[in-house]
């Protein structure tokens, strides 16, 4: 009896030495996976900046830039847009960075729970990110359309012998028509961005509802 409860003792051991091992390999599992998913985001992110600046400089060559510069100096508003457009991609600089430095974290954590408040941290940046995005669009788009149609509605009416004054019921109008057109176009970037921020973002997810059962 004595030898049989010796080795019953030793199994439990065994037992219990072999889930520690396989915890802590479904642990380095999802380590590898979270990290690449983030890898995966501070890609994106970089390919998305870069298309903004090659666009950005493809336009910059063309006669529809020089066109759409002096619209803009004309209506008064060409140093505004040309500072929140500085404003807006040193910000976007910043959030790569920020992408990266997750992306380091994640890399070299050690602990569970690290990696759990590490992927927390990066779910949050990301979402920050793309609301920032849209954000930034919706009020710059806003902001150039309608110094451009109130520029064009007055100069129209003067051209044809009126006060160049905007009568409040055209004005009311065009501001319900520009927040439908911005709220259907932010919306359409919305859905972009859900779909290749959100597909690494649930699986990002999924790393952490697995790490989290692990911790209990």
């Amino acid at each position: 009896m004595e030898g049989l409860d010796l080795l019953k003792k030793d199994w439990q051991k065994s037992t219990n030495s072999f889930t520690q091992i396989g915890e802590n390999e479904l642990s380095n599992m999802l380590k590898l996976r979270s990290s690449s998913i983030v890898k995966w985001i501070f890609i994106v992110s970089i390919c998305e900046l870069l298309l903004g600046i090659i666009l950005g400089i493809t336009l910059s060559l063309s006669k529809t830039h020089d066109e759409s510069s002096e619209l803009l100096q004309k209506w008064g508003i060409y140093e505004f847009y040309m500072a929140c457009s500085i404003v807006f991609y040193l910000v976007v600089v910043w959030f790569i960075y920020r992408f990266y430095q997750n992306y380091r974290k994640i890399s070299v954590v050690s602990s569970t729970k690290e990696l759990i408040t590490n992927i927390i941290n990066t779910r949050r940046v990301v979402k920050r990110y793309i609301a920032f995005n849209l954000i930034s669009f919706a009020v710059l788009f806003i902001v150039v359309c309608s110094f451009g149609f109130y520029h064009g509605y007055t100069t129209e009416s003067v051209m044809h012998d009126g006060n160049g004054q905007m009568p409040l019921t055209v004005m009311i109008t065009a501001i319900i028509i520009l927040i439908l057109i911005t709220a259907v176009l932010t919306l359409i970037f919305w859905l972009i961005y859900k779909l290749i921020y959100g597909i690494l973002l649930r699986r990002l997810n999924r790393s952490y509802e697995e790490l989290k059962k692990m911790e209990l």
